[in-house]
């Protein structure tokens, strides 16, 4: 049985903003990428699995207990990060750490002060006047510091220097390595890329994709990048290319007579002949990245190419 489950999930705020009928399970042990910009439904989802909000329709579950009829129960073994940090401003860090670790029946630091050296994180500071990457730290701190077995994390890493998002992503895979279940939400694209083992794809609180990233990479197609010497012979390329059904155009840049090309494994050879007839400047193969996956569905040009016309 999954350890998180997400059934026809809807909450419509109105003007198209909320979630609709979302569905996807994340299993035991999995790290589960939820990706997509600020807006897109994200943490209304999220808000929903750990029984913060009651759904208009569907239901959400955490180790097979309803989240809205059981949040409580389903809280004591999950941690979770929100994206936006709220703390009790009277109180130092130090102060709440052990505030929560008291709340949660906790005896053994050990696993905490190894979070708080992770993270060179000084929790001495009153929380009114601790800046926003030192909160941040002490955030993933209280999410981690009991060992839950599954944890729910909301845009983890903003406020953090690249330095820290690297440190944050090996904790992350030392989690996974022990086994936890994890659904992380984000646009950081290498820090999902990194660790996670499926990804789905949110916009306008609608799923538009879900998949795993090494099947996708490991994907029967190429990509092709080249530049033409001669403007007229790009300009026959446009003319030619529009004829042919095994090749997927993905940018024509006219200012820069260069083409981005898909083309299947099966049609490479068809295609290398094609393209032989023409005066190239350069010719390469673009490596598949998420980044470029993910901005096919948002309709802007991805790192490929460009310039679509």
């Amino acid at each position: 049985m999954a350890v998180i489950q997400i059934e026809h999930l809807t909450k419509d705020y109105g003007h198209h903003r909320g979630v609709f009928d979302i569905s996807f399970n994340i299993e035991k042990g999995e790290v589960y990428g939820f990706l997509g910009p600020n807006g897109a439904g994200k943490t209304t989802t999220i808000r929903h699995i750990m029984g913060f909000s009651r759904p208009q329709k569907g239901h959400t579950f955490v180790n097979g207990l309803n989240s809205w009829k059981n949040a409580s129960e389903i809280q004591k073994n999950l941690g979770y990060l929100p994206g936006e940090i709220a703390l009790p401003e009277l109180l130092t860090g130090m102060q709440f750490i052990n505030m929560m670790a008291e709340l949660r029946g906790m005896r053994d630091m050990t696993y905490t002060n190894y979070l708080i050296k992770k993270f060179e994180l000084d929790p001495s500071g009153n929380l009114k006047r601790m800046p926003l990457g030192m909160k941040r730290k002490l955030a993933i701190v209280i999410a981690f510091m009991n060992d839950p077995d599954v944890l729910v994390l909301d845009e983890p890493t903003s406020g953090l220097d690249p330095i820290m998002q690297n440190i944050f992503i090996e904790l992350i895979q030392e989690e996974k390595e022990k086994g936890k279940t994890i659904l992380l939400s984000s646009h950081i694209f290498n820090e999902v890329d990194a660790t996670c083992d499926k990804m789905s794809i949110i916009k306008d609180g609608r799923l538009i994709s879900t998949f795993v990233p090494d099947e996708l990479r490991s994907s029967a197609s190429k990509t092709f990048k080249f530049e033409f010497n001669i403007k007229e012979q790009f300009e026959r390329f446009c003319s030619e290319v529009a004829s042919q059904r095994k090749l997927e155009v993905i940018a024509l840049k006219r200012d820069k007579n260069q083409a981005v090309i898909s083309v299947d494994d099966a049609d490479i050879n068809s295609f290398i002949h094609l393209i032989a007839d023409y005066d190239l400047k350069f010719f390469s193969e673009v490596k598949f990245t998420l980044e470029d996956y993910f901005m096919k569905f948002y309709g802007h040009n991805s790192s490929r190419g460009g310039g679509t016309e």
